[in-house]
């Protein structure tokens, strides 16, 4: 115990012995509360300088300073409170307890004021890119790998925190010791039994850094179309076209083969199908879909194309081309095209719609029917 404690204790001690005449538990109290007060004192004083010397200091300290002004409170009271009872005039048990607890809650507090400042580090590294941007893919990889590094941030410091609390209890400390030394088994089944949070926490970290999916990426998953709404530490959230919410493993991006449509850039090239005559003339139906391109504001202006890609035994497969600036946008033009050529063929040029061809023999004879047989 410091020299400047046992002082004050011994000071207090002389101080009671004049006022014996009061209860216990009113000079306890009395203690309890002039050092709290004399912590709150302390607080707001540190506090004040605090906002002082961070005011010139960048965003993100004097982000770290504001967060923390109830944990350091909290912090401040706690170191407060250990002191009083540690002074006070309690039995020595009782006084050990709640010293003990108090450890534990600063322990817990500190570790609380660590991922507020890893949580400010997030907002601040984010302030620099624009999520509504329309070439948003900077801005996706890096508010994927600062949302996924967090979440894994987060957890080891909750970890460590909760292990540095429970290591300063003597009596979880030796259980947990001798668990683990007389059994071994122990120690497999939990490994077991953590594998699937180790695998996803792994699979995070791998996701953050090689970056397979991010955010609002357009993927193809179990043959569903969607985007990335939300990647946390153990799983993904792929809002489809039709607003459901399909949720899946951070594994399964690991270990899955998947399509991502915006993995490079977000441009895409929509395609659209027709179905058209032999005698469809293919030069008309190419002049009418750049037509259209080149009048819609969802081309992008880069690539248009019509080619006959199969053929039937009573169509002709044709393929539109047409590139967009991204998966939404493309989708919709695929659809004007649709449209669009559609309306062209049926209103002027009307022979390039499919219909069914009967071929004559005018020298063929009619079949005689068969003759009729009596039962």
């Amino acid at each position: 115990m410091p020299s400047f404690v046992t002082d004050l204790t011994r000071e207090i001690y002389r101080i009671w012995r004049e006022f014996q005449w009061l209860p216990e538990w009113v000079v306890i109290t009395v203690i309890v509360a002039g050092f709290v007060f004399v912590g709150w004192a302390a607080n707001q004083i540190v506090f004040s300088l605090l906002k002082i010397a961070v005011r010139k200091k960048d965003v993100f300290w004097r982000g770290v300073v504001a967060r923390a002004r109830l944990k350091l409170r909290i912090a401040v009271m706690i170191i407060a409170m250990a002191l009083a009872v540690t002074v006070s005039p309690l039995a020595p048990e009782p006084s050990l307890v709640i010293r003990q607890a108090l450890l534990v809650g600063f322990i817990l507090t500190i570790g609380w004021i660590i991922n507020g400042a890893v949580e400010m580090w997030a907002v601040v590294y984010l302030r620099r890119f624009n999520m509504a941007a329309e070439d948003n893919l900077l801005a996706r990889k890096h508010v994927t790998q600062a949302r996924i590094l967090q979440r894994v941030a987060t957890l080891l410091i909750g970890v460590v925190t909760l292990g540095l609390a429970l290591m300063t209890i003597g009596a979880v400390r030796q259980w947990g010791l001798s668990l683990l030394a007389s059994a071994g088994v122990v120690g497999i089944v939990a490994g077991l039994a953590l594998q699937p949070f180790l695998t996803n926490m792994v699979a995070g970290i791998q996701i953050a850094t090689a970056q397979p999916i991010r955010l609002d990426d357009a993927v193809i998953v179990e043959g569903e179309w969607g985007t990335i709404e939300e990647i946390t530490s153990t799983y993904v959230v792929v809002k489809l076209w039709d607003w459901r919410r399909m949720v899946l493993p951070l594994t399964y991006f690991i270990t899955k083969p998947f399509q991502n449509w915006t993995r490079e850039t977000s441009r895409l090239i929509g395609t659209s199908m027709l179905y058209v005559d032999y005698a469809a003339p293919m030069d008309r139906l190419r002049d009418e879909l750049e037509r259209i391109c080149r009048a819609s504001a969802l081309w992008d202006g880069d690539v248009v194309n019509l080619q006959v890609t199969d053929i039937t035994d009573r169509v002709a497969q044709v393929r539109c081309l047409a590139s967009a600036r991204s998966a939404p946008v493309a989708f919709d033009l695929r659809c004007e095209i649709r449209e669009k050529m559609l309306a062209f063929m049926r209103d002027q040029c009307p022979e390039a719609l499919p219909r069914d061809r009967y071929a004559t023999d005018r020298n063929a004879q009619p079949i005689a029917p068969a003759p009729h047989v009596q039962a």
